[in-house]
């Protein structure tokens, strides 16, 4: 099984919301969706970092004023790509601060725009009282020391898990 290195960022704006994304299997229907952290493959002679900012600009538009932190959580989990690949990721959280504002989609890949459905800024008080399903495991009880910054040492390894959408 190919492994894929994944840089996922946990995308915050001035007043302390983080940007996700709500997505599914392309032809899957809408109930199958879950949210999820802006961010994807590193790409060959691409460093962890970089890939992080590529995403940014990629899925949101966001190129000035992005700072990027440090990676406070890892998380390996077999995925099945959208072209469907049994991959194992292997996934750096990044927090990443930026002015915020509307995300725009004209980076976005044909196949993006038919499996992603939504795309907004949460509040950490949105995302405590939510019942939708927030990817990865354990984000929910983790993103507030993100906010806060509390993230001190090696990053905190998450979970492995066998992810199917």
């Amino acid at each position: 099984m190919r492994e894929r290195l994944t840089a996922r960022v946990l995308l915050f704006d001035g007043g302390g919301r983080i940007l996700l994304l709500k997505g599914r299997l392309p032809n899957r229907p809408a109930h199958t969706s879950s949210w999820f952290t802006v961010g994807g493959g590193v790409e060959p002679g691409e460093g962890l970092f970089e890939a992080a900012l590529r995403e940014i600009a990629e899925e949101t538009g966001f190129t000035d004023g992005v700072e990027l932190g440090p990676v406070v959580w890892t998380r390996e989990a077999v995925s099945v790509l959208v072209g469907g690949e049994t991959v194992l990721l292997k996934e750096s959280y990044i927090v990443a601060r930026c002015h915020g504002g509307e995300p725009s989609r004209e980076g976005w890949e044909v196949y993006e725009h038919d499996f992603i459905d939504d795309i907004r800024w949460w509040s950490l008080e949105e995302i405590a009282a939510t019942t939708e399903r927030i990817w990865p495991e354990r984000f929910c009880e983790l993103i507030g020391a993100a906010a806060r910054g509390d993230h001190r040492g090696e990053p905190l390894e998450i979970s492995v898990a066998q992810v199917t959408g």
